[in-house]
Parts: structure tokens; sequence; C-alpha cells
């Protein structure tokens, strides 16, 4: 069964749980190897996942962000590192469905490939001398325009999905000029290669190795998009972060839960859930779960309903939300640490993987020192 063929979307959200349950399982062998989880990819594709977001009119069902965020959640929840690399995925392919950024002949060989083979593509932008693309860095991957298109150099760090992408969207500056641009890249392309460097504590799953790009010849046509330097529009797509952030909360809070509920020690009679100083760690994450879960919502709910200039006013609100979720995502693994004790700590338990990999959420953009600015000058 596909995706694409349920009718609404608690249909879809329930043959989602369902594919994703064997992800949990497979989240502690993956993290304690360093190793990519294919298998989690290929099951998304066959039940058509990546091509959800894409239009109607290009095989996919154009579903709202708040759809979008409430499906990522479910994945986050299994396994953070599936969710926080596919969400990526989703994101870039609705948004550039929805604001008709590059040809329509060029877009719908894309989306073609996504409907048809779960082809998967994502931005490589992040540099070793830049840094994250959002401080505003010139890209040192260059862009050469040649007699059949463009020959481009350089080195991508951070670029999640590595192992398996289709696509990669490169940004590169054009030599000779100020410009920057965004180019399609094949996989298959000679000169094409990940280097694997991906030795993070946190979401190890995600493969996010370097890609390296040595004299690949592109056509004209790949360079989909000129980049414009200054302000960036707001991207509702990018709730996909804290949407995966709070899916992780949500595993440790069930875990804790389950564990207060049933450990009984011989010092106390019933179980420690009873216990005063436990309940009002219970009560603390509940707190921020209904809270990540409202903020986050409604702002998305917002985007789905607002014209364009309601969602191009929205980009110090969607910071706010990315800000406010991730962090409370990391309290309530530190409390559902505290309910639990030392023995989340050992290697064995879920806790000190989700305690890793939540932080990771504090580096994905925005940062928060920057929300924190646009915050102030609204």
């Amino acid at each position: 069964m596909k995706l694409t063929e349920l009718q609404t979307k608690e249909k879809r959200a329930d043959l989602l749980r369902e594919t994703v349950k064997a992800f949990t399982d497979r989240a502690e062998q993956h993290d304690a190897n360093g190793t990519f989880p294919y298998e989690n990819f290929q099951e998304l594709k066959a039940i058509g996942y990546p091509a959800l977001t894409l239009p109607e009119k290009h095989g996919g069902l154009g579903i709202p962000l708040t759809e979008m965020l409430q499906l990522q959640e479910i994945i986050g929840k299994a396994d953070g590192s599936t969710a926080l690399s596919i969400g990526w995925h989703m994101g870039i392919m609705k948004h550039l469905g929805e604001n008709n950024i590059w040809s329509e002949d060029k877009f719908t060989v894309v989306a073609r490939d996504v409907v048809v083979n779960g082809a998967l593509l994502n931005n490589a932008a992040t540099e070793p001398a830049t840094g994250s693309p959002t401080r505003g860095g010139k890209p040192e991957t260059f862009a050469k325009e040649n007699d059949q298109g463009w020959i481009i150099n350089g080195r991508k760090t951070f670029t999640t999905l590595a192992p398996i992408l289709d696509y990669f969207i490169v940004s590169a500056s054009i030599d000779g000029t100020d410009e920057v641009g965004n180019f399609l890249i094949k996989r298959e392309y000679p000169g094409v290669s990940v280097d694997e460097t991906w030795d993070s504590i946190a979401m190890r799953g995600t493969g996010s190795h370097d890609l390296v790009l040595e004299n690949v010849q592109v056509a004209k046509d790949d360079l989909v998009e000129r980049i414009t330097p200054g302000k960036k529009k707001a991207a509702g797509w990018l709730l996909h972060i804290p949407a995966c952030y709070l899916g992780i909360a949500l595993a440790a809070q069930d875990y804790a839960n389950q564990f207060a509920r049933s450990y009984s020690p011989n010092s106390i009679s019933g179980t420690i859930s009873d216990l005063p100083n436990v309940k009002q760690k219970m009560g603390e994450m509940e707190l921020a779960i209904l809270e990540s879960k409202h903020f986050l919502y409604s702002v998305a709910r917002k985007w789905d309903e607002g014209d364009a200039n309601i969602r191009q006013a929205m980009g110090p609100e969607l910071g706010a939300v990315k800000l406010s979720v991730v962090n409370k995502a990391v309290n309530v693994v530190d409390l559902a640490m505290r309910i639990v004790g030392a023995r989340s700590l050992s290697r064995q338990n879920p806790l000190q993987r989700y305690y890793r990999d939540v932080r990771a959420g504090l580096h994905n953009p925005p940062m928060d020192d920057m929300t924190i600015i646009n915050l102030a000058g609204k």
C-alpha cells in the first residue's frame, strides 16, 4: 500500500506508524556501529513517503505543512536520525513544488524520479571555511562556465543522507562574478564522491559525510537557481527540524513514564511514579510537550492558511518555534534521565542515545543567537 493511495491523513499516519516500528529496534544497532540505516529508507520508499509533499500534478499529494510535521514527528519518535535525514528531502521538495523555483522541465524530471524510484535529494551548502550558510559566508566551492555548461570544484560538509542521495543541490560561487548559484548535481556524474567523515556522537545514522566535487561537468540548465544575497525568505518547511526533536522527546517521555510506573524498589510501597519528586518531573515533561505541540502546530497552521505576505512576515516566529521546541526537547530528555537515574547512562539504554541526538538540534538552523536577535528587531 502506498501513502498516496490513502484518502485521509489519519490512515496515512497509521500506515507510517506501522512502517517505522522496526526503526526503533534498528536505531540502537546503527548508533552503536555508526552505520547508515539503508533499510529504513527502503521501507519509506516502499510506501511512497518521499513523494508525499510533491504537488498532485507531479504525482504527490501536496500535503500541507501541518501534516508533514505530524508524520515527521512519528518518524522522529522511532528514530531521530532517519527523521532528520528524510525531513530535508521532504521539506525541500515541498518548497520547490510550491514556489516554482526551478524550470518546469527540470522539476518535472526530478519529481518523476521521486515518484517512480523514490529518488532522494538534499542541499549541500555547508563548508569548512564558511560554516553554516545561515551565517552568510560565500561558498568557496566555485563554478566556472565553459562550452558544455559548468565545471564545479569544492567540498561540502554535513551532507546529510550522503550515502543514498540521488541528487545534490550544491551552492557555488560563480567564477568571475559576485553571484552564487544552486546547481543540481546527480550522484553518478564523474568527479562526484563522498568522503566518509561523519564521526559525530549525535545523529550517527544520518550519514552526514563530506561531498567532494572534482572538475564535475554539469549542463547549463543544471544551474537551477541564482541566489540573491541578503535576508533569506521565511521557510516554513524548516519546521521539520523541531518536529524531529519533538519526536525524540516523546520517545524519552514514554520510556521514563513506563519505567516510573513499573519500577518498585523494596524501599517503598508501590512504584516510583507515586513519589512526589518523580511526579513533579513527569508533570514537567508533559507541560513541555504540550507547550511544544501547541506552538509548533499553531504556527504550522498559520503558515498553511496564510497568503504570501503573511508567510514572509513569519521568519522570526518560525525561528522562535525551532528554538523553543528544541530546547524544551533537550529538557524533556534530561528530566527523563533524572527519573530513570544512573541506568539511563547504560549503553543498552535508549535514553543515552536520545540525550546525544536531541542536543544536535541546538546546532541545526536557525541558530538560537540569530533567532533571539531577529525577535529583538521584530
